[in-house]
């Protein structure tokens, strides 16, 4: 009986690893990844290298769209008059499955692939996000899928969006207003992480919005009593946001970044300037927030007798879970196991941990357990979100940097061009190509998907957070 019980725990076992082992269509898909993997490495490093930032992101643009057109897709530039925007597609007919590219770097964040803080260039920006990783990824991605529907392998259409400006101004809530995804069926995405998860988690709802102040100048000894100084404004209007914070959400979020104070000590200033940003998890709880910030400009404006200005920047929606689609993802990064990392790898890692005052506990290259989706997430926000009210989206996470380390900052930048970040932009286009290969080839499941998003969306009706063209630079 023994023996029988052990025979059968071992077939049970057997059967087990059988089921998890990965078909011949995905095995394709893998090796068509690593078919481009140099090329991939490449671009994500010259785009690392280059680091432009929003809309200024003209060269990235191009590194992608070049490949795209090289590997057999039809290329739009210039989308939702946006000159670094475009789509690269391939196929036709349902189903339609996009997936997601950004390439855009943040200010000031220049660093050498090294464990310690040593900038490239100084004061130059850096990809302290991954986007670099991120676009590469993606279209590394959608070229496996190419080719499976080249192959007659699966039908339908593959779609590469790349979309710029993600770090300011969120360039995807023009392209939704252009209709770039309306015919599009299901959306995948991913981010580059310190941990690997189908991300079965929201994100912080935000908007962006500019005041100025207008004053009088004069000279700040002999006659200040003829100026009206915008910087008082300004001063009591921070003053204010800040007595304002005990009294909000504790999920809610105020920033503020003063962009003129005035230029010398000596002149009471006649004009100041500041960019501000109000979030929360939920739109709803965000909205009021933002009405009452912006209300207290004109209180700011009363007090120092100067006149203000609001310019609306942009907003965004907090990101619309889709578990289906996590669970779709969650599978397929079973089927690829852990990222393994070489000594080399994990010395530089606890390096980056020291450099940051992190514990040093290397890498994290684990595949983790799909989580419970928290009602209430902290974190930061993305133009995802916008994406993902009008279609359904299958997020993921990959790990590209050591645990714990700051998001934002020289450390992602330093793994970002080297090959910790190479390996996991690698795993992502394999992870988001398999998942997007099950989509092609069963219907069943993009049912599925769909039919939860249009479940958790309800009667939102959907509503850009813009006023104008977008801010393109030099327009």
């Amino acid at each position: 009986m023994k023996k029988f019980s052990t025979l059968l725990l071992l077939g049970l076992v057997s059967l087990n690893l059988s089921a998890q082992k990965m078909s011949k269509d995905k095995k394709a898909v893998v090796a068509s990844v690593e078919k481009h993997k140099e090329n991939l490495i490449q671009i994500s490093d010259s785009i690392w290298a280059l680091a432009e930032t929003a809309f200024e992101e003209s060269i990235s643009s191009e590194l992608l769209a070049d490949y795209a057109e090289k590997n057999g897709m039809t290329v739009t530039r210039g989308v939702a008059d946006i000159p670094t925007a475009f789509v690269a597609t391939y196929g036709s007919g349902k189903p339609v499955i996009s997936v997601l590219g950004e390439f855009d770097a943040l200010p000031g964040l220049s660093q050498n692939t090294v464990p310690t803080k040593d900038p490239r260039i100084d004061g130059a920006p850096g990809h302290g996000c991954g986007h670099n990783m991120f676009g590469a990824a993606s279209l590394g991605a959608a070229i496996a899928i190419k080719e499976q529907i080249e192959a007659g392998n699966i039908k339908g259409t593959v779609k590469f969006f790349g979309t710029p400006a993600e770090e300011k101004f969120f360039g995807k809530v023009w392209m939704v207003e252009a209709g770039l995804w309306d015919d599009v069926d299901v959306n995948v995405s991913w981010h580059p992480s310190a941990e690997i998860e189908a991300d079965v988690q929201s994100g912080l709802a935000l908007v962006d919005f500019m005041i100025e102040f207008y004053g009088q100048a004069a000279h700040a000894s002999s006659d200040p009593w003829n100026g009206r100084s915008a910087s008082d404004a300004l001063e009591l209007y921070t003053t204010g946001i800040n007595y304002y914070r005990e009294h909000i959400k504790p999920t809610s979020r105020i920033h503020y970044h003063i962009q003129d104070g005035g230029q010398v000590v000596n002149v009471v200033p006649d004009y100041a300037r500041l960019w501000v940003r109000v979030r929360d998890p939920k739109r709803d709880v965000m909205l009021p927030t933002f009405e009452r910030v912006k209300a207290m400009a004109e209180g700011a404006a009363i007090m120092a007798n100067v006149d203000y200005k609001y310019s609306l920047i942009s907003g965004i929606y907090e990101t619309l879970v889709n578990r289906e689609g996590g669970k779709i993802m969650q599978n397929n990064l079973e089927l690829l196991g852990p990222i393994t990392y070489t000594d080399e790898e994990i010395t530089y890692g606890k390096a980056i941990q020291e450099a940051t005052g992190k514990p040093q506990v290397g890498m994290d290259g684990e595949v983790h357990p799909l989580k419970e989706t928290e009602e209430l997430p902290g974190g930061g926000s993305t133009d995802v979100g916008d994406v993902s009210w009008n279609v359904p989206n299958i997020n993921l996470g990959v790990t590209v940097a050591p645990k714990g380390t700051p998001w934002h900052s020289w450390a992602v930048v330093a793994c970002g061009g080297m090959s910790i970040g190479h390996k996991g932009m690698i795993y992502a286009s394999k992870a988001m190509g398999m998942t997007m290969f099950d989509l092609f080839d069963d219907p069943k499941l993009v049912e599925k998907v769909k039919e939860e998003f249009k479940t958790r969306k309800g009667d939102v009706k959907y509503e850009a957070m813009i006023d104008g063209p977008p801010p393109i630079p030099g327009k």
